[in-house]
């Protein structure tokens, strides 16, 4: 990220990075598979046979839950008919109607696609058994204007086993937090274009992800399950809590609107057209593209508040669109955490240890999810920092097309458009190199496709190779990574290889019109 902020200094105002919008769910695990219900409701002295009328009971008792909180508070329960309606827009509209200020908003009824549980006979042993199955069922959603994050809501299912899910956003927490502390700012919508002291205000981002959230979360679930508030709540043993969907943002805020217009269609072009799969791996950690499964797809979309550019990778996605005209957003939403690691605490051949894991759903990781989406969102803007040069390219490609002398050594010029050297300099912009760097034996598959009618030993090409690399040291094009034999490209490399690679795609009929 440094060098987008390097190369866009005169135009950035700041950039603000944090969570934006986090589905927390809420499972009760004693109860959420066929044995553990059974288990349960022998405690409750209820046959399997009697499961309907029992669960009937418990759904009839959430209901009128729900009204009564919504009786007490004096706010309105409202069903709605169709689960595709937008709640939000219903819910913004009964506060400006009403003047909420702070507290429960209202509570709206949908039935919604859940997993729950039925009775069947069992023919073959002559039992009545339970079954877990996709069905519908009414869901309660309990919308707060809460004091630290604004307009959330609590939406809990009615049947068995009664899961719930808190949907929280992160701008509105940071709004919040500045106010208290007093820090100016402008926000549009979900969106701040202009923050007063920018790195206060990352300060007290960062604080979000580092908030003791078990007992935040089991305090908005006891409000709307009033089954943890009886004897059978201490019995199912509260939520367990995991991350169902994080999105975690990274606003570069620009001067105003026509700045950030200057360069976004060549940001987004750049994006579409050189963003291949492996470089989309890449952004998201992936060091080993060849062992990861899954589907890789871009996708331009236009929305009200611009075009966004989505590269999904299976079920975690990296996007970036324009919004409210000043502001550039790169967002990391991690739906299967499974593909991160996690250095935690683990036991190995009986014997306790530390050790990289598989990252965990639940929400003990969560401050290891920001760090992951961070870099990945950092990865995502260092690859669009060769994006928008104005100055012309022969100012770029004029000085490495001379010699240079480098420790008393000659070095002949390079030629970045010709067939030779671009074939060897493409390479070198690959994602994968983005990331860890590259060394003399990892470009020798790219090598040998180049020297495939000389022969040559692997040694030989090695030995080629590492002329390449001191000759592209000597014009500035990439430097060591301190105490390895890894290298990068620099600024002035990105610059040579993007420009290299526009101009051998140019179409020659639109440059000569």
């Amino acid at each position: 990220m440094k060098r987008f902020v390097k190369r866009h200094n005169d135009r950035i105002i700041g950039i603000i990075a944090g969570y934006d919008r986090v589905v927390f769910r809420g499972t009760l695990r004693s109860i959420s598979y066929v044995e553990g219900l059974e288990i349960f409701l022998r405690s409750r002295h209820v046959l399997n046979k009697d499961f309907g009328a029992f669960s009937e009971r418990a759904t009839r008792q959430l209901r009128e839950h729900a009204r009564e909180y919504a009786r007490r508070a004096g706010r309105p329960y409202l069903y709605q008919a169709s689960s595709t309606a937008s709640k939000q827009t219903l819910v913004q509209q009964i506060i400006q109607r009403d003047g909420v200020r702070q507290g429960l908003i209202c509570v709206i009824a949908c039935v919604e696609p859940c997993r729950t549980f039925k009775i069947y006979s069992n023919r073959e042993t002559k039992t009545v058994d339970l079954r877990s199955f996709d069905g519908k069922c009414e869901h309660v959603y309990f919308y707060f204007l809460d004091r630290d994050f604004g307009v959330m809501h609590v939406r809990l299912q009615t049947w068995f086993p009664f899961s719930i899910q808190i949907c929280l956003n992160g701008r509105e927490w940071l709004a919040r937090q500045l106010d208290r502390a007093r820090i100016g700012y402008e926000k549009r919508n979900n969106c701040f274009t202009w923050i007063e002291r920018v790195e206060q205000a990352q300060r007290l981002l960062d604080r979000l992800w580092k908030r003791k959230w078990q007992r935040c979360l089991d305090a908005w679930a006891r409000r709307a399950n009033c089954w943890l508030q009886t004897e059978d709540g201490r019995q199912l043993r509260g939520y367990y809590w995991s991350i169902r969907q994080q999105e975690f943002a990274t606003d570069v805020m620009f001067r105003d609107g026509p700045t950030l217009a200057e360069i976004c269609p060549a940001l987004q072009r750049h994006a579409i057209e050189r963003f291949r799969s492996h470089e989309v791996l890449r952004f998201l950690g992936r060091r080993n593209p060849a062992r990861c499964q899954g589907e890789v797809c871009t996708r331009l979309s236009k929305r009200s508040e611009g075009v966004c550019i989505k590269h999904r990778v299976a079920e975690n996605s990296i996007k970036m669109y324009d919004k409210e005209g000043s502001v550039l957003r790169i967002e990391t939403t991690i739906n299967n955490p499974r593909w991160f690691r996690v250095r935690r605490r683990t036991k190995r051949q009986g014997q306790p240890c530390i050790a990289w894991l598989p990252m965990r759903k639940g929400i003990a990781d969560i401050g290891r999810r920001a760090q992951v989406s961070r870099a990945a969102n950092a990865r995502y803007l260092d690859a669009l920092s060769v994006v928008g040069e104005t100055a012309p390219c022969h100012r770029v490609l004029d000085p490495v097309t001379r010699p240079v002398h480098d420790q008393g050594r000659c070095y002949r010029p390079l030629r970045p458009i010709a067939p030779a050297d671009f074939g060897r300099l493409e390479p070198l912009q690959d994602a994968r190199f983005l990331l860890h760097g590259f060394r003399n034996g990892e470009l020798f598959d790219h090598w040998e496709d180049l020297l495939a009618d000389q022969d040559l030993t692997r040694k030989q090409i090695s030995g080629r190779i590492t002329r390449w690399l001191a000759l592209l040291r000597a014009h500035g094009l990439i430097y060591r990574l301190s105490g390895t034999y890894r290298y990068r490209l620099t600024k002035t490399g990105h610059q040579v290889v993007t420009i290299a690679a526009s101009v051998r795609q140019a179409n020659s009929l639109a440059l000569a019109a």
